[in-house]
């Protein structure tokens, strides 16, 4: 009756696609177990909870807290599908003013936000697919989504702007170059401030993501690695955190518009000698 498919894993962060296929009729009463942002793909039904009730359907975002007391309505037959988003409590104050206590009232989107969405399923569900840049994506679409149930609420204190914000852009830089693999969590908790923030200025300070720089530097190090003479691509992959071999030709064409075995040759330098 419930089919649930894990979309992608991050720290903080999982993205589940949920497929219900109950009869028409009421449910049966249950507790939320996790904090979730979820927008209603198809269908309708009601989610009575001891906040009141709430008819949802493909136009209604709407939030659980852990321990809510929940039940799922189906007016129709047929079923419903969702995607969630589930946050622990510190991602979830980070881009909430520092409450982990999602809205009680489900919210009204315009149609850009839910193609947003569903453009995100569809680049995640895509072979070779970035869980970096995913994650950044889910990231600030939920941002998204709290801003518009209140935009009042602070999200990272004061804005940046000049100097402070040049050297914010540069520490996430620096933090990088010296470990690529941090997680957009991770690097904002390590700079103090909110992921979906720090993605956003990182941005508009550098032209592309944060995913997309960490991208363009692990290549940068294969580029380094097959011009210092590299032979084994598989290695090469395992080392630079790619998925496989598979994943770092798809990676580095993508980006050079040359493939590594191709590269491998051009960069080599006759004698085995680089430098001074």
């Amino acid at each position: 009756m419930l089919r649930t498919r894990r979309i992608l894993s991050l720290e903080g962060l999982e993205v589940a696609d949920i497929a219900c296929r109950h009869r028409r009729g009421k449910g049966l009463p249950e507790k939320a177990p996790r904090h979730g942002v979820c927008f209603v793909r198809r269908g309708c039904f009601v989610r009575r909870s001891e906040n009141g009730e709430a008819l949802l359907d493909p136009s209604t975002v709407f939030f659980v807290n852990p321990g809510d007391e929940q039940r799922y309505d189906h007016p129709h037959s047929g079923g419903d599908d969702c995607t969630a988003f589930f946050l622990d409590p510190e991602l979830l104050a980070s881009l909430w003013g520092g409450d982990p206590v999602l809205p009680t009232e489900p919210l009204h989107i315009s149609s850009r936000l839910d193609l947003e969405h569903r453009l995100l399923l569809t680049e995640a569900d895509k072979r070779g697919a970035s869980v970096d840049e995913i994650g950044e994506r889910s990231i600030l679409l939920i941002a998204q989504v709290l801003e518009n149930s209140d935009p009042l609420r602070p999200q990272s204190g004061r804005p940046m702007t000049g100097s402070p914000q040049r050297a914010l852009i540069d520490d996430a830089r620096e933090s990088l170059a010296a470990d690529p693999s941090q997680s957009l969590p991770e690097l904002a908790r390590s700079l103090a401030v909110s992921p979906h923030h720090l993605s956003r200025l990182f941005r508009a300070a550098t032209g592309h993501t944060l995913s997309r720089h960490r991208t363009r530097l692990r290549v940068s190090a294969a580029l380094e690695r097959l011009a210092d003479g590299e032979q084994n691509l598989a290695r090469l992959a395992a080392d630079l955190d790619f998925a496989d071999h598979s994943h770092l030709c798809r990676v580095v064409r993508s980006e050079t518009g040359t493939t590594p075995s191709s590269l491998r040759d051009a960069l080599r330098v006759p004698g085995g000698l680089r430098g001074g």
